[in-house]
């Protein structure tokens, strides 16, 4: 049976409220993180509880320099969008039909081809998605690059699947906003729509965490700048498997 061309979905930040950010202090949105070189000894973090906030989190993530970008390239991480929940649909679609509303799909039953992006969590804006002529990206919060920077080039090629596929770390947004974001961490980059900050930045420390990936020292202050200002801001929490199943 040809299933449905359309189907609404609720969008994925709309099951709580976003908290609205009071800064104490703004944050540089640019530039290069001071500590580079070679990562330091490693410290085993604590493992934060369940149900806590992403502030209390922040806490256990160990920190070290970044390392150097020797040897990144996407293909490291698997080919785009590749179907790691055999559910018979790609990520990027999975991810496209959970957060935009309005959907409507091909015959396959996979292939998004059109909805609305309301709000973009990037700008606070309303996008239309149409498939091919679109302005809208599937971001990774941490970016792979910043992953294989801390941590992710010792893993094996299944744990990098599993990451760059791996729900809790992705969103749909605006795509020009998303390509000046690059592979920015939380002291380099921020959303311009501050109501969806501290939502952002839990989202990295709860994928850092689940990872066990790193965070630069500047990184970590800015992580807890932000979160102070939502402190019972919620820790995401995602099921997926650590480890991609063999292709």
């Amino acid at each position: 049976m040809t299933p449905p061309t359309s189907e609404r979905r609720p969008h994925r930040y709309r099951l709580a409220p976003l908290p609205a950010l009071a800064l104490a202090g703004s944050l540089a949105l640019t530039g290069c993180d001071a500590l580079t070189g070679p990562p330091g000894p490693s410290v085993t973090p604590a493992t934060p509880a369940a149900g806590g906030t992403a502030l209390q989190a922040v806490e256990t993530l160990t920190v070290k320099g970044r390392a150097p970008r020797t040897g990144y390239d996407r293909d490291e991480f698997g080919s785009a969008w590749a179907d790691t929940d055999r559910n018979g649909c790609g990520t990027r679609d999975d991810v496209l039909a959970e957060q935009l509303s309005g959907v409507a799909r091909d015959a396959d039953g996979c292939k998004v081809l059109s909805g609305v992006l309301d709000p973009d969590p990037y700008t606070g804006t309303r996008i239309a998605f149409v498939r091919g002529r679109s302005k809208v990206d599937i971001d990774h919060l941490v970016a792979l690059s910043d992953a294989w920077q801390k941590g992710a080039q010792q893993w094996s090629a299944g744990k990098r699947r599993a990451f760059a596929n791996d729900e809790l770390n992705l969103v749909a947004a605006d795509s020009s906003t998303n390509r000046r974001k690059g592979d920015g961490d939380t002291a380099t980059w921020l959303p311009p729509n501050k109501a969806y900050r501290c939502t952002y930045v839990a989202g990295q420390v709860a994928v850092k965490v689940k990872y066990g990936l790193w965070v630069t020292a500047a990184e970590k202050a800015a992580m807890t700048e932000v979160l102070s200002g939502c402190p019972q801001q919620k820790l995401p929490a995602g099921s997926s498997p650590t480890e991609a199943p063999a292709r």
